[in-house]
């Protein structure tokens, strides 16, 4: 039920991913940095990804600094939900690297929180906020073995964290979009992972529910763990996160926020399509300028 489907974010008619020809090396092999990479929640490394041999994103590399909010930033069609997607092994690349805390994803799995994208999910299938939640646990319970009932006392607790407790038993498909989002929110939550993937969470929510995204967000970040958001709404870029990815098929620039989220590299990354652009420049020099 909750497994991604293709998004509005891979180019239409997409399918299978296929091979396309490698693109240049770069940077520095994951497998090189020796120690210091079981301290790097999430080191990618020339990847590349190409539906029909036509690349969705080519040569992408960066590692995510540990214990920030990183907001990975981009135009519709940039590849951003892809990216994500192979990171975690759901869809296969044709060339690169990805490496979790220093390990291959299939190893430190249990160490990924995952948050998919509303429009990936099945909303109409039989099973409750709490079923939900408690699938967050299966790594731990093991398929095909019974929920017991701490497991179900955990789920419940990460419904109450995001202020849906009351809600436990009710059907997902009779949720607003702000409750399903806070309910798959609790199903990465209750894994307690120390990495978090999330594929745009403040879609189409109501400004209660992107408050308390935010605020569970930096209560991640008080506790070491990393977050790696797929986000659209550039004025919020400087007030929710700490570092950025500016993507575009290709990484445009990754960095910190105050020193990465500029007007130039905002210019690179949409180029002339956005017109959204020269309104969040000029509010970023009005804060810059503390007006």
């Amino acid at each position: 039920m909750s497994h991604p489907q293709s998004t509005s974010d891979d180019p239409p008619g997409s399918g299978t991913p296929s091979a396309a020809p490698s693109p240049p090396a770069g940077g520095v092999p994951v497998d090189a940095r020796g120690a210091d990479a079981a301290a790097i929640p999430l080191s990618v490394y020339d990847l590349t990804v190409a539906y029909h041999r036509k690349p969705v994103i080519w040569d992408v590399s960066f590692d995510l600094p540990p214990g920030q909010l990183i907001g990975v930033v981009g135009p519709n069609g940039a590849g951003k939900s892809t990216l994500l997607k192979a990171a975690m092994d759901l869809i296969p690349r044709a060339s690169g690297r990805v490496q979790v805390f220093g390990q291959p994803y299939r190893k430190n799995r249990h160490r990924v929180g995952y948050v998919p994208q509303r429009e990936s999910v099945d909303w109409q299938f039989p099973v409750s906020a709490l079923d939900v939640v408690t699938m967050g646990l299966y790594d731990e319970i093991g398929w095909c073995r019974p929920v017991r009932k701490q497991h179900r006392e955990r789920a419940r607790e990460a419904l109450h964290r995001v202020g849906i407790g009351d809600l436990a038993d009710r059907q997902i498909s009779q949720l607003s979009g702000g409750q399903q989002q806070r309910t798959f929110l609790s199903r990465a939550l209750v894994q307690d992972a120390d990495l978090y993937l999330m594929d745009e969470p403040f879609a189409a929510v109501d400004a209660s529910t992107e408050r308390a995204i935010v605020d569970i967000l930096r209560e991640l970040k008080s506790r070491g763990k990393t977050a790696a958001v797929i986000h659209h709404d550039l004025q919020t870029v400087p007030e929710y996160f700490d570092y950025v990815v500016l993507l575009n098929m290709r990484v445009v620039a990754h960095g910190p926020v105050q020193t990465t989220f500029t007007t130039e590299n905002l210019q690179k990354t949409y180029g002339g399509r956005l017109t959204l652009l020269d309104e969040v420049t000029e509010a970023m020099r009005r804060r810059e300028g503390g007006i």
